[in-house]
């Protein structure tokens, strides 16, 4: 109904206004919501038999925030500013009562109620830092004149959903009720607020917080600094601080135009845009067409890993996290005994920083076995294989593991780059073959890439992907090809930032941009964080690469003090005088006429031949879809979230842009940088690859 009647309504419990929203699945603001809050409330205010009323929802949330879906349409409905005004403004007091989670919008509307109470499970938090915006209806006014200055600024630039009690500690809450209880709780509460005729207190109006906050003059500039390093690259989280310092300093109309006036570029700029697109795209990514909800999964609840190294011993962390029984297998007594060392170590840490208790350390330890028999992989459901990328070396791995697994167990490969399908070949159950390629550090970050081999029954496949998130991790199917998508992009931009240096750039030029464009470091401070002698031996090595050369003088990297970079004893990176004079001799001894780049070139060569190879992996449905591609980019790479990934970097530059490169390319240096069909018709059409940008 056009009054939002539909899914609000008003009920009387005695002298109690009882407002209900019931619009499933999460209670989220859309028009039809604000409407009908904002009429109930009227309402109920208008009824001379209601004194108090309470705001509550149905289902399992309070009002969980925004409907996003209206994001970037004409506006329609009643403001949720204004229909927070009609809340703040109701003559009677208004009581709002939390379950689930209360927040963005959510938490906004409870903020002009005049008091709140919750359960203790509730949650309550604004997150729209993280789709890169600020609250926009009134958040960064009210919150900071409830629970401070401070406070407000670590809520509102983290987007943290806070704990009932600690918002109760925060003085956000006013009351906790009884779980299960909320209405009976809410409805007591009102019922005092009445008899003990507590004032309409409108947060609007609330100064104690605000005058302790101007006591504090450096209190902004010093919460700068302090989160410098995490807020790198965002625009929102500085818009958030700009907006709370508006509330501390401005009366409350003004603060709420300064607010708006913040929000709306945020809005209407790419980095929002970015992130609301990374919010789709990471839901997008876990459903496959052919694999409904049906599908049939199959149990996994013990898994065997074969490899105790940095990345077997990461992979089984992942499980122990999540109760799952680990058996670990190495070939070598000393190397099982370091691996399982290294996990402990690794959970002593955690513990040491208070993340974990360590009677969890021990939980966790307790579900671990180690093993130099690979006939203690026959009871579990699931065995990853985390060995040395060599091909043979995993067929022969394989063809162990189809004699001993029990039948119907998941046979898993953690490849980076190998043929999946001619792993799968060497056992006689390539239906129960798949790649689960973990990235560095494997119970770190959060990418899966599930390698869908050509014979995978859907069980298994379906099984892999739904596993994903038990783990912690983001499942992005991919198709078997060398490198998949993640590395075979990678592989492009690697091999232009070697040429770059050849060319006429230094490696600390090729980094600087890259890390200036939002990644973490660029290539050649990450192969010396690595190890430049991973995957090198003096025996075989020529003196060919720039690699090659620094390895040969041991300069292999961090670990050595030297690398690409010299470094301090603190790891600290300069630029090497001495890599300078052996890149220029390099080129020299290789005939090339050294040039200079800008900036813009240097990005421009790292980044096009990644999008264009992009462009390739859906030709070739490596990819279910552009933004799989760019979830792999941002949860496995350090990818920017406000850039949205390559393929909407491309949207954002245009595919005319990145085609005319390539084509200049492809003409003046060779034919590696061919354009892909797909980006042809991209351009010529002036359509999208992902359609947010």
């Amino acid at each position: 109904m056009a009054d939002g009647a539909g899914v609000v309504t008003l009920e009387r419990d005695g002298e109690i206004g009882i407002v209900t929203v019931d619009s499933p699945p999460v209670n989220a603001l859309s028009a039809a919501v604000r409407d009908g809050i904002a009429g109930r409330i009227r309402e109920a205010s208008a009824d001379d038999g209601i004194r108090a009323i309470v705001l509550l929802c149905a289902g399992r949330t309070f009002i969980a925030g925004a409907d996003i879906s209206e994001f970037g349409k004409p506006p329609k409905g009643t403001p949720l500013n204004l229909m927070i005004d009609t809340i703040e403004s109701a003559p009677k007091p208004v009581v709002a009562a939390i379950h689930g989670t209360a927040l963005g919008g959510g938490l906004e509307t409870a903020l002009g109620a005049h008091y709140r109470v919750a359960v203790p499970s509730a949650k309550v938090g604004l997150p729209e830092v993280k789709l890169g915006l600020i609250p926009g209806a009134g958040g960064t006014q009210r919150l900071p004149r409830v629970v401070g200055a401070k406070r407000a600024l670590e809520m509102i630039t983290s987007g943290e959903q806070v704990p009932a009690r600690a918002a109760q500690e925060s003085g956000l809450i006013d009351a906790i009720v009884e779980e299960g209880k909320l209405r009976e709780g809410a409805v007591a509460f009102a019922r005092t607020v009445v008899a003990e005729a507590r004032p309409l207190r409108k947060v609007r109006d609330l100064t104690d917080k605000i005058e302790a906050a101007k006591a504090e003059p450096g209190l902004f500039d010093a919460f700068r600094q302090a989160n410098a390093r995490k807020f790198r690259g965002f625009e929102a989280p500085e818009g958030c601080i700009k907006a709370i310092e508006a509330a501390m300093t401005l009366p409350f109309d003004e603060g709420l135009r300064a607010e708006r006036a913040i929000f709306e570029p945020l809005m209407a700029g790419t980095q929002s845009k970015a992130q609301r697109y990374v919010f789709f795209a990471e839901r997008e990514a876990r459903k496959v067409p052919d694999l409904p909800d049906s599908t049939p999964t199959l149990p996994v609840e013990s898994v065997g890993i074969v490899g105790a190294g940095t990345m077997g011993g990461g992979i089984a962390m992942n499980f122990l996290n999540a109760g799952i029984p680990v058996t670990i297998v190495e070939a070598k007594k000393e190397n099982l005994e370091r691996g399982l060392a290294t996990i402990r170590k690794n959970y002593e840490a955690t513990a040491a920083k208070g993340r974990l208790k360590p009677a969890d350390v021990e939980t966790r330890m307790n579900l671990l076995t180690g093993s130099l028999e690979m006939a203690d992989l026959g009871r579990q459901d699931l065995v990853i294989e985390a060995i040395f990328e060599n091909m043979e070396l995993k067929k022969e791995t394989f063809a162990k593991l189809d004699q001993v697994a029990k039948p119907g167990a998941i046979l898993a490969s953690n490849t980076s780059y190998l043929n999946v399908d001619e792993i799968a070949a060497a056992t006689g159950r390539p239906e129960s073959v798949i790649g689960m390629h973990f990235f560095s550090p494997a119970n770190v970050m959060r990418l899966l890439e599930v390698v869908r081999a050509e014979k995978a029954s859907k069980e298994v496949v379906a099984t892999a992907m739904k596993l994903g998130p038990k783990i912690g991790k983001l499942a992005v199917l991919v198709g078997v090809c060398h490198g998949f998508v993640g590395n075979r992009m990678l592989a492009e931009r690697q091999r232009e930032a070697n040429r770059l240096v050849e060319e006429g750039a230094m490696p600390w030029d090729v980094d600087r941009v890259l890390y200036e464009f939002g990644l973490p470091m660029g290539p050649f401070a990450m192969s010396d964080l690595a190890g430049l002698d991973i995957g090198w031996s003096r025996e075989t090595s020529k003196g060919e690469t720039l690699r090659e050369k620094l390895c040969e003088m041991d300069r292999r990297g961090q670990k050595t003090g030297a690398g690409f970079y010299d470094y301090d004893a603190s790891r600290t990176a300069k630029p090497s005088e001495l890599v300078e004079r052996l890149v220029l001799d390099h080129s020299k001894a290789k005939g090339i006429e050294r040039r200079a780049f800008t900036d813009e070139q240097i990005l421009e060569r790292l980044i096009f031949p990644m999008i264009n190879e992009g462009a390739k992996i859906l030709e070739e449905g490596k990819a279910l879809r552009a933004s799989d591609i760019d979830m792999v980019w941002i949860t496995g790479y350090g990818w920017p979230v406000y850039r949205g990934g390559p393929m909407f970097y491309a949207d954002t530059v245009g595919a005319r842009t990145v085609l005319a490169r390539m084509e200049e390319w492809e003409s003046e240096i060779g034919p590696e940088f061919k354009p892909s069909e797909l980006l042809r018709r991209k351009a010529a059409s002036g359509e999208q690859f992902t359609g947010a940008a």
